[in-house]
Formats: structure tokens, C-alpha cells, sequence
């Protein structure tokens, strides 16, 4: 993927990491389209930055990621890069289902389904483009597990396979699958993330991945410094340290 000259579509970017990043690959000559379901917060964002489309869509509902790729297409017919954002996290106690069933179901019909639907509406059309990507969203968590959150979890380690799978059946055309892998990242993805200490600066994370964009174009994976110590301890052999140092620091597991 060139870091310029693109036409992107992200879903899920009205704050946090997406807005970021959208914000970032617009200031490096791309044209951009931000994508949510908060009608306020894409009229404050057009408001504020009149040179990003922003359109309606709820990945979580199929019709609406239908509706929603029709219009981005039609205004935008020379879009070539997919970065399918949208995810949401939830604290769960799984000793009782009451307590996580309703969590889970929409945890994954976001974190999983959402991009799947997303995919089916857009890569027709990508493979008609001369390059093209679809960029997924995982998480450090998809390869070392949080105690307190089972169901993102699972969701990210889903879209880690997803894409490595996606990778080899669309090897044939001119589609490339990337997957970013956030550490904890100072955002409102769940409450208190924003001030913790363990979290990465939002910011130091969106310099690292446009370096890593730049440095390494053709990288499968999209990979700061601070999410390698989550991603490789299986491959080190220190995976059982990993777990309980993640769980150490985080307060929702204490």
C-alpha cells in the first residue's frame, strides 16, 4: 500500500485511532472518507476538516453496510484501500450467561461480522482496481489474552486468521490484505483506557504506523514496537510471562 494518492474508505473512524489515522493519511495527499453511525460527530467532523467526506454506517447492521458501500462507490468510484475500523470492547464475567451472552453477541457482531460485511460490499469492486487493499483491524489481544475481555478477545484473533486466509484466496487478483495490530492505545475504546498509564500515546502510535506505512509498503502486518511483546511471546517462549504481565497491569483484572 503507497502511503499517497489513495481513495479510503474508514468505517469507525469518528475518534479515537480512525479519526486519527484518517486524519494523518488525508494530510499525506490521500482523499479520505470517514464512516460512523453518530450523525453529530460526522457533522463536527465535516465541519471541522470540510476536505474528508464523511457518510453514515453501522457495521453491526448488514443493510446498512449494503446502502452505505453503494454511496461511497458512487461518489467515489476510484476508492482503493478498505481499513474496517469499527470494533468495540466490553469488560465480561463469564460465570454466569447473563452476565456476558448479550455482550458477546454484540461484541462479535461488530468486531467480526461488521468486517466481513464490509469486505463482501467492497471487494468486487477492489479487484477492478489496478492496486488495491483492504486493511483489518486486529489487536495485540489477539494474541495474548486480557482476563476481563474474552469476547474482543476472540473477535481480534478471528480477524488475525480472517486476513491470513483472505491473503492467500485473493492472492490472484490485485487486492492486498494488511492487518494492523494495536497495543493499548490512549483512546475511549473502554472506560479509563484514555488516562492509563499502560496505554500508548495516541498520537506516538499514529507517527509509528504512518512510519511503518512508509518503511515498509508491502508488510503484511502493521506492527508498532510496543505490540510485538503481546504478538511474539508464543515464538520467544515467555507467552505465560506475557499473559501475566498484561493481566498485572491492567486494573479491570485485579
Amino acid at each position: 500500500m503507497k502511503i499517497t494518492g489513495n481513495t479510503i474508505f474508514i468505517p469507525g473512524s469518528t475518534s479515537g485511532i480512525g479519526l486519527a489515522l484518517a486524519l494523518r493519511l488525508r494530510d499525506e495527499g490521500n482523499t479520505v472518507i470517514v464512516g460512523g453511525r453518530r450523525t453529530e460527530l460526522l457533522q463536527q467532523i465535516a465541519a471541522a476538516h470540510p476536505t474528508i467526506d464523511t457518510v453514515q454506517i453501522d457495521t453491526a447492521d448488514a443493510a446498512s453496510v449494503h446502502t452505505t458501500a453503494k454511496k461511497v462507490l458512487a461518489r467515489h468510484p476510484d476508492l482503493n484501500v478498505v481499513i474496517a475500523m469499527a470494533g468495540v470492547m466490553k469488560v465480561e464475567d463469564w460465570h454466569h450467561p447473563e452476565t456476558f451472552l448479550d455482550s458477546a453477541e454484540s461484541v462479535i457482531a461488530t468486531n467480526v461480522l461488521g468486517p466481513i460485511r464490509l469486505i463482501a460490499s467492497f471487494v468486487e469492486h477492489l479487484q477492478k482496481q489496478p492496486d488495491a487493499t483492504i486493511v483489518t483491524v486486529s489487536s495485540g489481544l489477539a494474541f495474548a489474552p486480557l482476563k476481563v475481555t474474552p469476547s474482543y478477545n476472540a473477535s481480534k484473533a478471528a480477524i488475525h486468521m480472517l486476513t491470513e486466509s483472505l491473503r492467500l484466496q485473493l492472492a490472484d487478483t490485485t487486492v492486498r490484505l494488511k492487518e494492523l495490530e494495536p497495543p493499548s492505545v490512549a483512546t475511549d475504546l473502554r472506560p479509563g483506557q484514555r488516562e492509563s498509564s499502560f496505554a500508548m500515546p495516541l498520537d506516538e502510535f499514529i507517527d509509528e504506523v504512518m512510519q511503518v506505512l512508509e518503511t515498509d509498503p508491502d508488510g503484511n502486518e502493521i506492527q508498532v514496537e510496543r505490540v510485538k511483546f503481546l504478538r511474539y511471546g508464543e515464538a520467544r517462549g515467555d507467552y505465560d510471562q506475557v499473559v501475566a504481565a498484561l493481566n498485572a497491569a491492567d486494573p479491570h483484572s485485579n
